[in-house]
């Protein structure tokens, strides 16, 4: 045994067979023995062992696979949900041995030196975490032990089924107890030497190998290191190192997403706002508290609220610094408040609220800076005491959101709220106003005349043709100054466009043509004819 070989660091692997499959049947419930294919990008990604029966294996097209089992039920493959269902398991994992590594879905590594000083032996190790499994309802998990995750995988994947070999020079060979195989140190590389080479080869080296008479992972070892990174490249002498027994990958335990979610229960149902606030005040403080371990405050949240009739209404809410413990109650209060349209009193008994931190940052991003932000401060805690007295929709700040018609494009947010969230300004709006946008925007369109050279007032008919060539134009008595003309010469026009909104809808369509114009004053124009009617809808200043 060389001496590197006994330096390898020895690798717990867990592999629960099949776990794409059991996740999504537990998702979509399905019946336990219906054969089920999990399809990614129109090919078998995974299938269920009733499914494997009829001949159905990874790779296939969904056509091919529903050729060989004409019952069998089908469902798009979902990574997310894959990783999902297992955070449970993981969570039990680590609550007997820290430092698990998730290799993928379904498989996890562990350093077995801490695991094996704390139950004895390795077997006792695995007998442990297999014990675990088993409770969990994975009967059919198993268990691999080697020096080093690859081969402890290989090991997982072969527990239960077969011997491990025995090594012709005379090493030990693995010991197979019970859905769990255990390799001795310094025998991986006789434990993988039987297996097939496209173990650790892509599809187009295994052929190239097998036509140069490269079988097994023992032969594939066999070739001389450089040699095979130089002919194959780095990929193959990776696979090289792990087909040796000397692989360089090691256990990189995950660090597990801290929880602060904190959720608070009420028996009997509170139907008081003000006795739900007083009693949230201590989950509030324990949300803020976990974030503030960390260095963290939370700039956005959701709050569920769950009432004694069944109903569930959950919201987000942003801040435009961070959330304290004053905060998070005056959100549950407004979210209350805005629900039941009630002042103290509730419609329904409150039973359960859940406060969710959905956006973290590092607190040294939202620390003042060295020389102090005063008057930012002081106006940020002023208007939060303000609508803290009003009512979340008391203070409001403006914001550009989406829409064809300037004053269609004009919101006002509650003080807090993110403007970006819900302005709609990324979505398509054909026939908005492009380039350079009018500085005065009037929230209610201005009446003006619009007439061409023989006093006649232009018109667009309904192809959107102009009638008339506009030559004088009327503002608003409100845009004039005292003195001012009542016709302006115009001296530049363009247009008209048309914008036409809900066709379908007769009550509620709206069809607006525009025109942009410059009259002899300099003054810019953007004009919108409603009916038979000129309006000012903006002023370029």
């Amino acid at each position: 045994m060389s001496a590197s070989a006994l330096k390898r660091d020895r690798t717990i692997v867990l592999w629960c067979p099949d776990w794409p499959v059991r996740a999504a049947r537990s998702a979509l419930d399905v019946a336990q023995h219906t054969p089920l294919a999990l399809i990614d990008h129109g090919l078998v990604f995974a299938c269920s062992p009733e499914a494997r029966l009829a001949g159905v294996r990874r790779g296939l097209t969904l056509r091919e696979a529903q050729f060989r089992c004409s019952d069998l039920a089908v469902a798009p493959y979902d990574p997310i949900l894959d990783r999902r269902a297992f955070e449970p398991v993981l969570d039990g994992i680590e609550a007997l041995t820290p430092g698990v590594a998730v290799v993928r879905p379904g498989t996890c590594a562990i350093r077995a030196r801490g695991p094996v000083r704390y139950y004895g032996g390795e077997v006792a190790a695995a007998s442990a975490l297999l014990d675990y499994l088993h409770g969990a309802g994975l009967t059919q998990a198993r268990v691999g032990i080697a020096d080093g995750p690859f081969a402890a995988e290989e090991a997982a994947r072969r527990a239960g089924q077969v011997d491990g070999p025995v090594d012709r020079s005379g090493a030990p060979p693995a010991q197979a107890i019970d859905r769990m195989l255990l390799v001795p140190a310094g025998g991986s590389a006789a434990f993988l030497a039987p297996l097939p080479v496209s173990t650790v080869v892509d599809g187009q080296l295994g052929t190239l190998l097998a036509r140069l008479g490269v079988h097994t992972l023992g032969q594939f070892a066999a070739l001389p290191a450089q040699d095979v990174h130089h002919r194959f490249g780095a990929a193959a002498f990776v696979a090289h190192s792990r087909a040796s027994g000397q692989e360089r990958e090691e256990v990189v335990p995950r660090s597990p997403t801290p929880v602060f979610e904190r959720g608070q229960d009420f028996e009997p149902a509170l139907d008081r706002i003000d006795q739900l606030a007083f009693a949230l005040r201590g989950t509030a403080d324990d949300v803020v508290r976990a974030l503030r371990e960390r260095t963290l405050v939370c700039t956005a949240v959701s709050i569920l609220v769950t009432t004694e009739d069944g109903v569930i209404t959950e919201r987000s809410w942003r801040h435009p610094r961070w959330f304290t413990a004053s905060d998070l109650i005056d959100r549950v209060r407004w979210q209350l408040q805005g629900e039941w349209r009630a002042g103290s009193g509730l419609a329904a008994g409150i039973v359960r609220v859940v406060l969710s931190p959905d956006r973290v940052d590092a607190v040294a991003n939202h620390e003042d800076g060295l020389w102090g932000t005063g008057p930012d401060e002081r106006i940020h805690h002023a208007l939060t005491r303000v609508q803290g007295l009003v009512g979340h929709a008391g203070v409001v700040t403006a914001a550009v959101g989406g829409g064809r018609l300037l004053a269609d494009r004009q919101r006002w947010l509650p003080w807090g709220d993110d403007a970006a969230a819900d302005s709609g300004r990324d979505q398509p709006w054909s026939g908005s106003l492009d380039g350079v946008v009018p500085a005065t925007v009037y929230r209610q369109p201005r009446p003006v005349r619009l007439i061409d050279a023989d006093g006649r007032t232009v018109t667009v008919d309904d192809r959107g043709d102009l009638h008339g060539i506009p030559a004088a134009f009327a503002p608003s008595p409100l845009d004039r100054q005292p003195g001012d003309p009542e016709l302006r010469p115009v001296t530049a026009w363009a247009g008209p466009w048309p914008v036409q909104e809900r066709w379908w809808d007769a009550a509620a369509a709206r069809s607006v043509h525009r025109m942009q114009l410059v009259d002899a004053t300099g003054d810019a124009w953007l004009l919108a004819l409603v009916g038979e009617a000129w309006r000012a809808e903006a002023r370029y200043d």
